[in-house]
């Protein structure tokens, strides 16, 4: 008789989120974050934790449409000592409903996306009488590598991942680039004492590859067909 060889177990998850229901004005918002812990570097466009650097989580927070606040770094610190994490972080703001976010993997590398859509265009916009969007629609994106990059690198993996964007959008049947107010963050590990980080992270290489096509999966699902 054979032996029943079972099957291979799934690997972990790098980015798991935990939803956040929270109260603000009256109104009952949610958000996700991500309590990645040490050893991840992380490059982002945020308000709060933007730039390059060590960090230790990213919170993605629904804010509501009349949002007024002036001090949007303060909440989001707020928003993250509520839910007990501690240390430098990444925090991100949008008015979609971060409920129904996306979440996609491949070959190791893992996105995942919210998507507001409602106001959108094309980044290479006319100048004269372009409008500022009324409300934070947002696409934000959160993408972790199990890998380490160098800062060239990073900065690499934010260009693959908008491409990657665009793409999932174009695909989804819309007439655009994105958002004025998309936000990004990549993480990838902090090498290890002699290991080499990965010197790109391009469309065409190894995790540049798997980056955009994670990417292109968390978007292309969170987005709603128009």
């Amino acid at each position: 008789m054979s032996a029943v060889v079972p099957p291979p177990r799934a690997a972990a998850r790098l980015l798991t989120v935990r939803q956040l229901p929270y109260t603000e004005a009256g109104e009952e918002l949610d958000a996700l974050l991500w309590s990645a812990g040490p050893g991840w570097r992380m490059i982002s466009s945020a308000v709060l934790g933007g730039g390059i650097g060590a960090r230790a989580w990213v919170l993605n927070a629904q804010v509501s449409h009349g949002y007024r606040r002036t001090d949007p770094a303060r909440h989001l610190s707020e928003l993250a000592r509520g839910a007990g994490v501690r240390g430098d972080g990444v925090g991100l703001m949008t008015a979609a409903d971060v409920s129904r976010y996306a979440h996609a993997q491949d070959g190791g590398a893992e996105a995942v996306a919210t998507s507001g859509i409602s106001v959108r265009g094309w980044a290479a916009a006319p100048a004269a009488g372009t409008p500022l969007p009324a409300a934070p629609g947002t696409i934000n994106i959160i993408a972790a590598l199990p890998v380490a990059l160098t800062d060239a690198a990073l900065v690499n993996a934010v260009a693959t991942a908008t491409e990657a964007k665009v793409q999932a959008l174009l695909d989804r049947g819309y007439d655009c680039s994105g958002t004025p107010t998309d936000a990004v963050c990549v993480a990838a590990r902090q090498p290890h004492p002699h290991e080499q980080s990965h010197a790109f992270a391009g469309p065409r290489s190894l995790w540049g590859a798997r980056l955009a096509r994670a990417v292109h999966d968390a978007v292309r699902t969170a987005t709603p067909t128009p």
